[in-house]
């Protein structure tokens, strides 16, 4: 194993395909490196926690600004898994908008995709990245993937996930995600099914691994 590992950061709004684009790094390097060898961590992972509110309080939170997140513990946990310490990442519950009590252990591995919406957005964090990429997509394509995911996965409603992409989604996009474009290496249109970015980023990967 390297003495360190390479971190590839992947912004962009919600639902623009972040996801996608990362499982399939993923999946195709893994087949070439071997297992073990690359591994994800989602920034949804460090929403921060919410037990000192109730239930209706947490609903209404607004989860695309910055302050939702405990990027500090998120780079405290690159910062280790770049010195090749494991590390315990939080499991966070949709469902209830709130961490759940357990955790996912990680051990550092030779390359790490780092995916959420305001990656970019953070100076510490964009230092800790090796190449940095944001999704460029359509944001009625968002709001489309949104829905269906948030309905099937997360158990939520038409009405609600449509109150919450016009209170607070589309805005924070606009004054944090959209700007942080300027941040990335690689702008990627079309989603997370573009075969050129895909064999792009392999190839960027195993360049650095070298």
């Amino acid at each position: 194993m390297n003495s360190t590992s390479i971190f590839i950061g992947i912004a962009g709004a919600s639902a623009s395909g972040k996801s996608l684009l990362a499982q399939t790094i993923h999946q195709e390097l893994q087949a070439e490196l071997g297992n073990g060898a690359i591994s994800i961590i989602k920034e949804d992972s460090y929403y921060k926690a919410r037990d000192d509110l109730t239930f209706e309080e947490r609903e209404r939170i607004n989860y695309d600004h910055p302050n939702a997140f405990d990027h500090d513990l998120l780079i405290e946990h690159l910062d280790a898994l770049h010195n090749q310490q494991t590390v315990e990442i939080p499991v966070y519950d949709y469902t209830v908008h709130n961490r759940s009590d357990r955790s996912k252990t990680l051990a550092p591995t030779r390359v790490i995709i780092v995916e959420g919406i305001l990656l970019l957005n953070d100076k510490t964090i964009r230092k800790r990245l090796d190449t940095k990429v944001f999704m460029d997509t359509d944001l009625d394509i968002c709001l489309l993937r949104r829905l269906k995911r948030d309905i099937e996965e997360r158990g939520r409603t038409v009405d609600s996930v449509i109150e919450q992409y016009k209170r607070t989604v589309r805005p924070m996009f606009m004054e944090f995600v959209q700007p942080s474009k300027q941040y990335a290496d690689i702008i990627v249109p079309r989603g997370g099914k573009n075969r050129v970015v895909i064999e792009m980023l392999k190839a960027r990967i195993k360049q650095l691994l070298q």
